[in-house]
C-alpha cells in the first residue's frame, strides 16, 4: 500500500461505504463521528473559517446538525465527507475533505476542504486532497468519474495554492453570483489521464477485498 492507501468497510461495503478510511503519511481521513462535535466547534470558532463557510456551527445544536448532514450525504451517495486527523498528534482533528456528487452527471464531481487554524502551514490540505482525489477516481471509476472540480473565490489565495499543489489546474474564471457568491471565482480541474489504449487510468492498483488503493473551503 502506498502513501495514499486506505481501508474500506462499513455497512455499504466496497470502496465507498461509510467505514472507509484514507491515509497520507500521518494523516488519517475517516467519516465524521458524533464525538467530533467539540473539535468541530473549535475549528469553526475562527474568523478565517467563518469568512468562507456558509453553514455555521457555532452551537452544540448546529454542530450536531452539521454532523447529521454528513451522515445523510454518505447514506444518499451525494456527499462523502471525511474528518482529517493527524495520527502523529494523537488523532488531532486537522481538517475536512469532501467529495460532492449531487447531480446526475456521473463523469464529474466537486471536491472541497477546510483546514483547522491550528494545523495550517503543515501541508495538510494538499496531502489530504491528493489522497481524496486518488480514492475518488478509483472508487467511482466504474461509474464513469473522470473529472474533479475545485472552486474558490478569487480572494481565497490559499485555496488557489492548494489546488495547484494537488494537480488541479486553473481552468476558468467564474462570474460572481451574489448574494451566495459575492465575488468572482476560480474553477480548477483535475482529469484522470487516459492510458495508451484510450481507457481512463482510474485504477492505480488492484484492490484486495476490503482494501481501496488509494480550500477550496467546503462552504456547502
Amino acid at each position: 500500500m502506498n502513501d495514499h492507501g486506505g481501508t474500506a468497510g462499513g455497512t455499504l461495503g466496497g470502496t465507498h461505504g461509510p467505514g472507509i478510511t484514507l491515509t497520507a503519511g500521518p494523516l488519517l481521513m475517516r467519516p465524521w463521528r458524533e464525538e467530533d462535535a467539540p473539535a468541530l466547534l473549535k475549528a469553526y470558532d475562527d474568523p478565517a473559517m467563518r469568512q468562507w463557510i456558509r453553514l455555521p456551527a457555532s452551537t452544540p445544536e448546529e454542530a450536531a446538525r452539521w454532523l447529521e448532514l454528513q451522515d445523510e450525504g454518505w447514506e444518499s451517495g451525494t456527499r462523502f465527507s471525511f474528518a482529517a486527523t493527524d495520527t502523529a498528534r494523537g488523532g488531532e482533528l486537522v481538517g475536512n475533505l469532501v467529495l460532492k456528487r449531487p447531480g446526475p452527471d456521473t463523469e464529474r464531481a466537486e471536491v472541497g476542504y477546510w483546514t483547522a487554524a491550528w494545523a495550517r502551514g503543515r501541508g495538510v490540505a494538499p496531502r489530504a486532497l491528493e489522497a481524496l482525489t486518488d480514492w475518488a477516481f478509483t472508487a467511482f471509476a466504474d461509474e464513469g468519474l473522470v473529472r474533479l472540480e475545485l472552486l474558490h473565490q478569487v480572494d481565497n489565495v490559499a485555496s488557489c495554492r492548494v489546488a495547484e499543489k494537488a494537480g488541479y489546474a486553473f481552468t476558468e474564471l467564474l462570474g460572481a453570483l451574489p448574494p451566495e457568491f459575492p465575488l468572482d471565482g476560480h474553477l480548477h480541474v483535475r482529469e484522470e489521464p487516459l492510458r495508451p489504449d484510450g481507457r481512463v487510468a482510474a485504477q492505480r492498483g488492484a484492490a484486495e477485498p476490503g482494501v481501496s488503493p488509494a480550500g477550496s473551503s467546503d462552504s456547502r
